[in-house]
């Protein structure tokens, strides 16, 4: 049992009637709470979805969705457990850690449900769609996102940047228009190079997506739109696995967005480019 479930086993007996039968409900079926809303535990366990609310709020959580989050975080940290520490102790196989990391990703990728706001998403493709000028930052890990999707929108016909150096990136963002768009890539939110990219792009008026953290990320307050990964990983990690699978899950979500709505203008120029590709093919 993971310490979110066992921390509300532990408090059972001092919420109220109908906080319990939520909690052992919650106990019970764990596995399929992140795709539920407060309506669907409402109906499973018979109480009102306001003790839905109260529950989350007893055991201090401020509501279903941050709840889902954390029950993710913790299911997910538990039953891959890809920590160094983990890895040197237990000496599995190369397809037992194949297992173990598609199952990482796996639960990482479906907990993005209830971390993405979907107001936000819809945002975002909105804006790309009247976006003349596409930049792409991240750091480490990041920059493997930032540059997948410098790819991919610059196959859709938009002129875009990534770049590894901060300098170079700094200097494109004074020649920016107000509906040209960064995206500000960090899984903690607290990249200093990233946040003082967005700060400076967001002070001349330009748009700052982020592709962040929920929890605790100052990247997160800064954006204009906001991107959420949940929080998949420990802090002794190998790599960025997990984190930087969510943020290739949103920009995919981004990119198709983007294509089913400007795809009729480009779809001749996507067509032209791929004959070429499939010629030079050996």
């Amino acid at each position: 049992m993971n310490k979110l479930l066992a921390r509300i086993e532990k408090d059972l007996n001092h919420l109220s009637d109908a906080e319990r039968i939520i909690g052992q409900y919650i106990i019970e079926n764990h596995e399929f709470i992140p795709n539920m809303t407060t309506k669907d535990l409402s109906h499973k366990t018979g109480v009102s979805e306001a003790s839905v609310v109260r529950f989350c709020k007893s055991i201090g959580i401020g509501s279903f969705k941050l709840f889902k989050i954390e029950l993710v975080k913790h299911n997910t940290m538990t039953q891959s457990n890809l920590t160094d520490f983990s890895i040197l102790q237990k000496k599995d196989a190369p397809y037992d850690l194949f297992h173990k990391v598609t199952y990482a990703n796996k639960s990482a990728i479906e907990s993005s449900l209830s971390s993405l706001d979907r107001k936000e998403l819809e945002k975002a493709a909105e804006a790309i769609q009247h976006a003349s000028r596409l930049v792409f930052f991240g750091v480490g890990g990041s920059a493997t996102a930032a540059y997948d999707a410098y790819y991919k929108f610059t196959r859709l016909g938009f002129h875009c940047n990534m770049d590894h150096d901060f300098h170079f990136m700094l200097s494109l963002i004074p020649y920016l228009k107000r509906n040209d768009i960064l995206f500000a890539i960090s899984t903690s939110g607290k990249t200093k190079d990233v946040l003082e990219l967005a700060k400076f792009a967001k002070s001349k008026g330009i748009i700052v997506i982020a592709i962040t953290n929920l929890d605790k990320s100052p990247l997160h307050k800064l954006a204009s739109i906001r991107l959420c990964t949940p929080v998949v990983e420990q802090d002794f990690r190998v790599g960025t696995l997990s984190s930087r699978m969510t943020q290739l899950n949103i920009i995919d979500a981004l990119y198709l967005a983007t294509f089913n709505r400007v795809g009729d203008s480009v779809v001749e120029q996507y067509q032209e480019a791929r004959k070429e590709v499939i010629k030079l093919r050996r």
